[in-house]
């Protein structure tokens, strides 16, 4: 397939799990990808990937919780490639704690990473994708959409998105912009995969956020993001995609 021939897309979280994955998919797909993280070691490890398979991906380093480094790093892709028609926010950190044990600074970490990046980079993109008649894919979770235990900060902050994706919908919606987002339940990345655990976890509260499908492929979730980015998705706005085996429908 090539359904983002000559189309310069703007992914974060570049560098590892969802982000490396969805950016593979878009160069595979023919995109000119923009690969952002604060992790420059594993944007290189991701260009390598998509150069030995063909692709176009340009790994630039960046603190998406900085707004003057987000307008920065949209400034720089128009000099440099003339427009953007994909910004998709995958960048994201968690942490699984009882509630009252977090601190102020992984608070604010949580919120700056997973909800004021995507804002500010919305913030600076929406001109030029409206230009381009471009769309935005937002990664929120089955977190943002249901209760969950010892990751509250973690589903304040993909709630914020969840809402961001709907209002942006609406107030743009005498535009040829297209804002949704797609929720994933769990997924094997490198993230989730380090993450500590409360030695007293009370498993029982978990239960309902645990699939008994098994946890995703962060490349499960790079097809869903394409196909909501691409021409096959026009109609689609402000919708907020369920990819987590059934668990918000339960």
């Amino acid at each position: 397939m090539s359904r983002f021939e000559g189309k310069v897309a703007v992914l974060t979280g570049a560098a590892s799990g969802i982000g490396r994955a969805t950016s593979q998919r878009f160069a595979a797909e023919g995109a000119t990808v923009i690969g952002v993280d604060v992790n420059t070691d594993g944007l290189a490890e991701t260009a390598a990937l998509v150069d030995a398979a063909g692709g176009s991906f340009e790994g630039r380093g960046a603190d998406i919780t900085d707004r003057s480094a987000c307008f920065d790093l949209i400034d720089g892709v128009i000099t440099d490639h003339g427009g953007i028609d994909v910004l998709a926010n995958i960048a994201g950190v968690t942490r699984i704690q009882h509630f009252t044990d977090a601190t102020e600074h992984e608070i604010e970490l949580m919120m700056a990473v997973n909800a004021k990046g995507p804002m500010f980079l919305c913030q600076a993109a929406i001109p030029h994708l409206i230009d381009r008649v471009g769309n935005i894919v937002n990664v929120a979770s089955n977190a943002g959409l249901m209760g969950a235990a010892y990751t509250v900060a973690y589903c304040a902050s993909k709630g914020a998105i969840v809402q961001l994706t709907r209002a942006l919908a609406i107030e743009y919606e005498k535009t040829p912009l297209r804002v949704n987002a797609v929720a994933p339940g769990g997924v094997k990345t490198p993230m989730t995969e380090q993450i500590p655990m409360p030695a007293d976890i009370d498993f029982d509260l978990l239960a309902g956020v645990m699939s008994k499908r098994g946890r995703a492929r962060p490349e499960d979730i790079a097809g869903v993001i394409a196909f909501i980015a691409s021409d096959d998705a026009s109609r689609m706005n402000g919708s907020i995609v369920s990819v987590d085996d059934g668990l918000v429908a339960g």
